[in-house]
């Protein structure tokens, strides 16, 4: 029969107080392994959205760089469209005036003045308004005609404001030295100018 003494009973008690040193490293190990994962996932997750912040950013850029790119693509359409237009009327102005300043009455010089002095301004308008009295003495004392007929024209250069426009003229020319018609062909190179919304003549050039 065995006798327990009080001593190995302090010893029993403080054995099943103690954890296993085994059962604790294996908790320590779990522990760290979830703390492992646990980082893992964090960082898979600020990488995850990290991505899809690199992607919005990227998709916003492309978009952006679309819209300015159609942006400016469309204003320059616009401005070609608005040079293009441009020339058509100053074309269509300056073959108008070319017949007018190459067509003359002796007998309604005035009138024939009027119109020429209408469809310019700048330099042309100047130029012609200081010798205008001069040749109007001179076409009335030689009764002179002149009939213009643009046979053809281009655009030369062109902005929204100015056009430069070549235009091939045949003049029939009569007066009391020469009584029956005489044709001359000209070139003109006329420079339009858009004032007050009409196209007119600023400069007229014959190379």
């Amino acid at each position: 029969m065995s006798v327990t003494t009080d001593k190995d009973q302090d010893a029993d008690a403080a054995d099943e107080l103690e954890p296993d040193a085994e059962t604790a490293d294996a908790d320590a190990d779990t522990d760290a392994a979830t703390d492992v994962v646990e980082s893992n996932d964090d960082a898979k997750a600020t990488a995850g959205q990290w991505g899809r912040r690199l992607r919005v950013g990227i998709i916003l850029a492309i978009f952006i760089a679309a819209l300015a790119s159609s942006g400016i693509l469309g204003w320059q359409l616009w401005q070609q469209k608005q040079i293009e237009q441009a020339s058509r009327q100053a074309q269509q102005a300056a073959v108008t005036y070319a017949q007018i300043l190459t067509s003359i009455d002796s007998a309604k010089v005035d009138e024939n003045f009027a119109q020429v002095l209408d469809g310019s301004t700048g330099e042309f308008k100047d130029m012609y308004s200081q010798s205008s009295v001069q040749l109007r003495q001179l076409l009335i004392d030689n009764k002179a005609t002149a009939h213009g007929v643009v046979l053809d024209s281009a655009v030369q250069s062109a902005s929204k404001d100015k056009v430069v426009v070549l235009l091939f003229v045949d003049q029939s020319v009569s007066n009391t030295s020469v009584p029956d018609p005489r044709v001359d062909r000209s070139r003109i190179k006329m420079t339009m100018e858009n004032v007050d919304g009409q196209w007119r003549a600023s400069k007229v050039e014959l190379p």
